[in-house]
């Protein structure tokens, strides 16, 4: 048994954690295209800029569209943040029965979001960083398995 799961790029045996994954949720009766784009247009008040961020083509133009300071970033966006990931996470294992199946299939191995380009929701590419994802999918793990 591994003592972690590494996850980050799509083509990864467990890829589908990743926020781009390509699997729809949906949130307050709107229909994301990704996790990625939901948690990107959460980072603003304006209904204009959330609904844009909702309707880009890919996660990626999501998460650039997420990343731009021309938008106005919402002030509590620092303590909203992981509960916006959260709120994201339990629709995509509760909404896809193949993606809960997996996710319960890693038994209590730990989940790490291996990247270097994050650490904050990643393990910061050298072990140092928060893995909030992980974490929180570790979360959504002991959830899901204690609702049987």
């Amino acid at each position: 048994m591994r003592n972690e799961i590494r996850f980050c790029s799509l083509r990864d045996e467990y890829g589908a954690f990743s926020n781009f994954a390509r699997y729809s949720v949906v949130i307050s009766k709107k229909r994301w295209p990704t996790t990625e784009h939901y948690l990107q247009a959460q980072k603003f008040q304006d209904p204009a800029d959330r609904e844009e961020i909702r309707r880009a083509n890919t996660p990626a133009i999501a998460a650039r569209l997420g990343r731009s300071r021309k938008k106005k970033l919402r002030s509590d966006w620092e303590r909203v943040r992981v509960p916006a990931m959260r709120t994201a996470l339990e629709a995509k294992f509760g909404q896809h029965a193949d993606l809960r199946e997996l996710l319960l299939s890693t038994g209590d191995t730990r989940l790490v979001e291996h990247t270097d380009r994050d650490s904050f929701w990643g393990d910061g590419g050298d072990g140092s960083g928060e893995n909030m994802l992980g974490r929180l999918l570790m979360e959504i793990r002991t959830m899901l398995r204690a609702s049987g």
